[in-house]
């Protein structure tokens, strides 16, 4: 069996890698030389742990190729993915569909056998009915082209896993040609006993919305659950972990942080309800979720001035971690691009830390300064924020970084130290969905965790 991706960025390069995990052989395709010439070479152009050495493994075996020369890759295909980016129109937040429009057409003019053409990007419902009208008017008579739609649920810094090792595989076509084809690519996950889910292309379309606006959802309702916790003097860990021993719930996407970001969560929510809008089957929950994730980012910015007596200019503040997740060097929509500019325009300086978004972070954050070691983001600082958990920073000596401070202000908006421990070091620790400790507070603590 031959694959070809169209696309190399997260998604095709991904998937096209552990589809030559699977034995199969796969050519990625994508319109950048340079991006090009540096996969032939085995190196990759995006952080994502396991990935790099799984290219070099597939190239090295002669399963995984790379070309920027479309009708050379599709040669004896049998199924072609388009996996290019969908992003937000400036306009009005609607999915621009030019690239996965594009890539059907040419794919469509290039064709000269049965192939399967699939949307592995996020796309709207109803663009599989929108690809099958543009192959149809732009294929050769005698041949035959299926559509389907395949949705990926990769989470970045854990996408080689869920690739290989998937809740679910989701196929929506009308062509039982097509989902025989594409059963046999997943094979190796379905003789696994991984659950395949075949419907209808707009079903298929759907899902991929849903389970993210679902997620975000989640996300956003502990946050608001926290900000009560505050309140009341609760324990916000102690609530989701309880919600969350509930099987009808469950745990994954209960922990309160600054908002969510990424690639996938802020455009998703948006396109899903520009789709309601025009479909007139409005997503208000959705609606009122991106509402209320964008302002929590901002009352985050305002977390760190409130806890610096309600005035920050010319303090100086440390931060610790600018990608919107840890095992990613993503920063895409991540709240540390909210929260930095807001502290910098009520007078703030600001200094970095992110073990590999810096290269990203710097093409969008100005006036900040970097440094190489998250300790240095505590010499002389006012505050220190965390915003992103990168694990090496869950086993920073605290002291030390304290010791090195202006003030022993903490704000740690990922929960990741422990109360009685930042008290006992003399700081003034302000997590999240727990109670501020101020440093000369001895009341005894109750729920320390």
């Amino acid at each position: 069996m031959h694959l070809t991706v169209v696309g190399t960025g997260y998604v095709g390069l991904v998937s096209g890698t552990c589809f030559a995990e699977f034995g199969i052989n796969v050519t990625c395709v994508d319109m950048d030389a340079s991006k090009i010439e540096m996969l032939q070479k085995g190196q990759i152009p995006i952080f994502e742990p396991g990935l790099e050495a799984l290219v070099q493994k597939q190239v090295k075996a002669g399963r995984l190729n790379f070309t920027t020369k479309l009708a050379e890759a599709m040669k004896g295909t049998d199924a072609v993915f388009i996996a290019v980016g969908t992003p937000p129109r400036p306009d009005n937040g609607h999915a621009d569909m030019k690239y996965v429009h594009a890539a059907a057409k040419e794919i469509a003019e290039l064709a000269d056998d049965y192939i399967v053409l699939v949307t592995k990007s996020t796309v709207p419902v109803g663009t599989a009915r929108e690809v099958e009208a543009i192959v149809a008017a732009h294929k050769k008579p005698e041949t035959t082209i299926d559509v389907a739609s395949n949705p990926e649920f990769l989470r970045e810094g854990a996408a080689v896993n869920d690739f290989m090792r998937p809740d679910r595989i989701v196929i929506g076509t009308s062509s039982e040609r097509a989902s025989e084809v594409l059963r046999e690519v997943y094979r190796p996950l379905y003789i696994n006993e991984t659950p395949m889910v075949v419907t209808t292309p707009e079903t298929a379309e759907i899902i991929k919305y849903a389970a993210n606006a679902f997620l975000a959802t989640k996300i956003t309702f502990i946050n608001q659950i926290a900000d009560l916790c505050e309140a009341s003097n609760a324990n916000v860990q102690h609530v989701a972990k309880a919600m969350g021993l509930d099987g009808r719930i469950g745990a994954k996407f209960l922990h309160a942080g600054p908002g969510y970001g990424g690639s996938c969560f802020p455009k998703d929510t948006l396109a899903l309800t520009q789709t309601g809008h025009l479909l007139n089957a409005p997503q208000t929950i959705v609606e009122a979720v991106i509402k209320a994730n964008e302002n929590r980012q901002e009352q985050m910015a305002d977390r760190v001035i409130k806890a610096c007596g309600g005035d920050v200019k010319g303090m100086k503040i440390g931060i610790l971690g600018v990608a919107f997740k840890a095992n990613t060097d993503d920063v895409r929509d991540s709240p540390a691009l909210t929260i930095i500019p807001l502290l910098q325009a009520a007078g703030a300086e600001v200094t970095l830390h992110d073990p590999e978004a810096r290269h990203e972070a710097d093409k969008i954050l100005s006036n900040v300064t970097w440094v190489e070691d998250p300790y240095d983001v505590s010499i002389d600082a006012d505050a220190l924020v965390v915003i992103t958990p990168w694990n090496e920073y869950r086993a920073l000596n605290m002291q030390r970084m304290g010791d090195q401070m202006a003030v022993k202000r903490l704000i740690d908006m990922r929960n990741i130290y422990k109360r009685p421990a930042m008290r006992e070091l003399g700081f003034h620790y302000v997590p999240v969905g727990r109670p501020a400790i101020l440093p000369d507070d001895k009341k005894p603590i109750q729920n320390a965790a």
